[in-house]
């Protein structure tokens, strides 16, 4: 049975209406129906989508000059993906590397790229020292979908034949949907699981600091007028579309991050927000010109393809500007040399 007719029969299963929020864990992280359960090859030029560490070892190199300065000589990696960054922050900083991953199959991948370099945790650790690490997980987390009209605040789900149907929004979410207010007709996202997310992340960290990336905006950026279909994008074989339910379980469904959320429940769990800068800043304050120095620029064969990483990872068309940073932390300085210029956390 395919994935799409699973979800389908679970939905069935359930009335024949689902959240959205669930119809997404269905879609990317049930076991038998999820795009990240599955063993399809997901990350780099063969996949569907490349992310900064399957670029090459540049963006983990620039990277590891700011968590060489968190105490503990310890990173935890969430969704690791293809182990491309564990493998490279391992060799850098000469560190002991954790990893927290929800997908057997690509837990596989990383135990065989790493073997024993990396420890793989069940669950988060309690009184880590040390930093955390999330590139490209939080844009993963199932969202509910809003729709603001003029006869009310609804909830959009998904059907049994995978369509979209409103129902009236209630609870938690129209609590919530009801601090935004924006020009009607509107359909956005909101992520009710980023805060206890976020939570747990603060919870579990004793000293040290936590680095968010991914895109996003600040919230009154997130639900400007401009953007009233949302943010939700859908990734197979390179390319971008907006339809969530082309090929269930077969693609990935992504929303982007909320970051005054995210910062918010930093806060409120007890973390002192340390910087958010776009990604662009965040590496040039980190020294990636000086990374790219350390290439032997007389050998075209082998500055070339680093000065292509950089290209992507720092210009504004590709992941430089979409790309944001957010750092929270505990018991640390909060001068921080990837925000020592261009720091925006003042807009969240």
């Amino acid at each position: 049975m395919s994935p799409r007719d699973r979800i389908a029969r679970e939905i069935e299963r359930q009335g024949g209406w689902v959240p959205f929020a669930r119809y997404m864990q269905l879609a990317l992280h049930e076991p038998g129906t999820g795009y990240y359960a599955s063993g399809a090859r997901k990350f780099g030029a063969e996949g569907d989508f490349v992310t900064a560490p399957e670029l090459g070892d540049l963006f983990g190199r620039t990277l590891s000059r700011q968590l060489a300065a968190i105490p503990g000589r310890r990173v935890l990696e969430l969704g690791a993906g293809s182990g491309a960054l564990a493998e490279v922050l391992i060799r850098e900083l000469d560190c002991d590397y954790f990893i927290l991953e929800t997908s057997a199959e690509l837990r596989e991948r990383q135990k065989k790229l790493l073997g024993k370099k990396a420890v793989h945790l069940e669950k988060l650790p309690e009184n880590f020292e040390g930093a955390i690490v999330a590139n490209e997980v939080a844009d993963a987390i199932p969202v509910h979908v809003v729709h603001w009209t003029k006869e009310g605040i609804l909830e959009r789900g998904v059907t049994r034949e995978l369509a979209w149907a409103d129902r009236p929004a209630t609870g938690e979410l129209l609590q919530e949907s009801e601090k935004i207010s924006p020009e009607v007709p509107y359909v956005s996202e909101i992520n009710l699981l980023l805060a206890p997310w976020i939570r747990g992340l603060v919870g579990c960290l004793a000293r040290g600091a936590i680095f968010v990336f991914d895109y996003g905006f600040p919230r009154r950026e997130y639900y400007h007028p401009q953007r009233a279909a949302g943010t939700l994008m859908c990734h197979y074989r390179h390319q971008s579309h907006a339809d969530p339910f082309a090929r269930p379980g077969e693609e990935d469904i992504t929303a982007h991050v909320d970051f005054t959320a995210a910062a918010q429940a930093a806060r409120e769990a007890g973390a002192e927000v340390l910087g958010y800068a776009s990604q662009a800043q965040f590496l040039v304050n980190c020294g990636i010109t000086d990374v790219l120095g350390e290439a032997n620029v007389e050998n075209a064969l082998h500055y070339a393809p680093i000065a292509s990483q950089a290209q992507k990872l720092l210009s504004p068309a590709e992941m430089g500007e979409l790309f944001k940073v957010l750092a929270v932390g505990k018991g640390l300085d909060p001068q921080m040399i990837g925000f020592s210029s261009g720091d925006r956390r003042h807009t969240l």
